[in-house]
């Protein structure tokens, strides 16, 4: 059985809005990784990278016709920060007030045996406007709102369509097979609902 590449990543100088920006495109251009998912004290952001430079949901609907209020990525309010490719998750999180970690996780040369993948299905059931890309998208009568990275032939469909793809590693010891790690690889429309 292979082995998951998981190793510590180094971290210089993520003080500031500016640096972090910098610090996650270079990622991305290093490990070639397409999408953004952050979980932020103020909320959850979406990015995706076009040839290493990141586009949030906040940059594309922050015109008041939308009518949302998506958080920007800032280092003040930022908890953890995935970025994700087909091969490799690149994962950043704050410990204690301004210490910051990050690892990668890489498994091009598995075998689809050396872990279990899943298709979550995310939130949204109806696909109410795109623009540059992202695809505002609500659910529930309360009209709770996200927009996601991606763009096209889910216009008028009233299910859940959006999945994100996690792979889950598993571990042997004295016979017990456990998980012992995930990873997000992608995000995109199930065209099947």
């Amino acid at each position: 059985m292979s082995k998951v590449l998981c190793k510590k990543l180094p971290i210089d100088g993520i003080v500031d809005n500016e640096t972090l920006r910098t610090w996650l495109e270079e990622q991305a251009r290093t490990w070639n990784l397409n999408y953004l998912l952050a979980h932020a004290e103020d909320g959850v952001i979406w990015g995706r990278f076009d040839s290493g430079k990141l586009t949030t949901a906040e940059q594309i609907f922050h015109q008041p016709e939308f009518n949302v209020d998506f958080p920007s990525l800032r280092v003040f309010t930022l908890q953890q920060c995935r970025i994700f490719g087909k091969n490799t998750e690149v994962m950043l999180w704050k410990v204690g007030q301004d210490d910051w970690k990050a690892r990668s996780i890489e498994d091009k040369y598995l075998s689809e045996e050396d872990y279990i993948s899943e298709n979550q299905i995310l939130w949204g059931t109806k696909a109410e406007k795109e623009s540059n890309g992202f695809t505002l998208v609500s659910d529930g009568s309360q009209g709770l709102k996200h927009a996601v990275p991606l763009s096209g032939s889910f216009k008028g469909k009233d299910s859940r369509f959006l999945r994100l793809k996690v792979h889950h590693y598993i571990h042997y010891d004295d016979g017990v097979a456990r998980i012992y790690l995930s990873r997000l690889v992608n995000l995109y429309f199930d065209s099947n609902t």
